[in-house]
């Protein structure tokens, strides 16, 4: 039996955010039982963890379909079930070991903090396939790390998008953020997110994504600390500080199901 629980991230509320799977087990799976896990829960993404020293732990991300690199939901959902299920201490600071290296994660008031790289995006050009394919066209366009970033005329452009995502994969442009300035008060920027190239068409909410956005939104708005809002159907709230070259990203938890695999 591997024992399962499933997380929505970056909400208070059951059913918004972004679920992620999360297992602990003592000893790491093999690669091929993690993905086919992922592939059978069939959601963004399947943390898995494993004790090391105390208050360190091995970190990995699989979707249904690949390992990545960086996640920052399903790292947001594992810290949250450590506090809530392992009986580690609120102001105990979490250290996971992961592909990109050690991320970190602690209690702030009602918040979940994680701290990530930050990821600064490069200008980048792409002729008027890619914006037909868009369905806008960019005011800016950028990449660097997993994402290419366009920033769009509104927020109402980004709610209403719909890319034709087989054509943008051909095209090169297989995961993307779209974001603009935000027309709600409460929130500084909104934003959604496509991973096609990485088996998820759009993703709910997306923490990675906020290590490219907090950079790029800091400079132009004047402000280190952004209330985000990523504008999928279930919605989600990621509350960014630009530290150097680092990113906190703050949001809470919500535990939805635990269960058993029967392996």
């Amino acid at each position: 039996m591997i024992p399962i629980t499933i997380i929505d991230a970056f909400t208070d509320e059951p059913f918004k955010g972004n679920p992620a799977g999360v297992c602990i087990t003592d000893t790491p799976l093999s690669d091929k039982l993690m993905q086919n896990i992922a592939a059978e829960l069939n959601i963004s993404e399947t943390a898995f963890l494993v004790p090391l020293a105390t208050g360190n732990w091995s970190l990995r991300w699989f979707t249904p379909k690949i390992e990545v690199d960086l996640c920052g939901h399903a790292t947001l959902a594992s810290a949250h079930l450590l506090w809530e299920q392992r009986g580690i201490t609120s102001d105990t600071v979490l250290h996971f070991r992961t592909l990109s290296g050690e991320l970190r994660a602690q209690k702030v008031g009602n918040l979940i903090e994680l701290d990530f790289p930050a990821v600064v995006p490069k200008p980048i050009q792409f002729g008027d396939d890619v914006s037909k394919a868009l369905g806008a066209k960019p005011l800016y366009s950028g990449k660097e790390g997993l994402f290419i970033l366009f920033e769009l005329d509104s927020a109402e452009t980004v709610r209403k998008l719909n890319p034709d995502l087989k054509t943008l994969v051909k095209l090169g442009a297989e995961d993307f953020i779209v974001c603009a300035r935000s027309d709600d008060p409460q929130f500084d920027v909104i934003s959604r997110c496509f991973a096609p190239g990485a088996g998820i068409d759009e993703d709910p909410v997306t923490g990675s994504a906020h290590c490219a956005l907090a950079p790029y939104w800091s400079s132009k708005l004047g402000k280190n600390i952004l209330q985000c809002y990523q504008a999928s159907k279930r919605g989600g709230i990621v509350e960014t500080e630009l530290k150097g070259n680092r990113v906190l990203l703050r949001g809470q938890a919500r535990t939805v199901l635990r269960g058993e695999l029967e392996i």
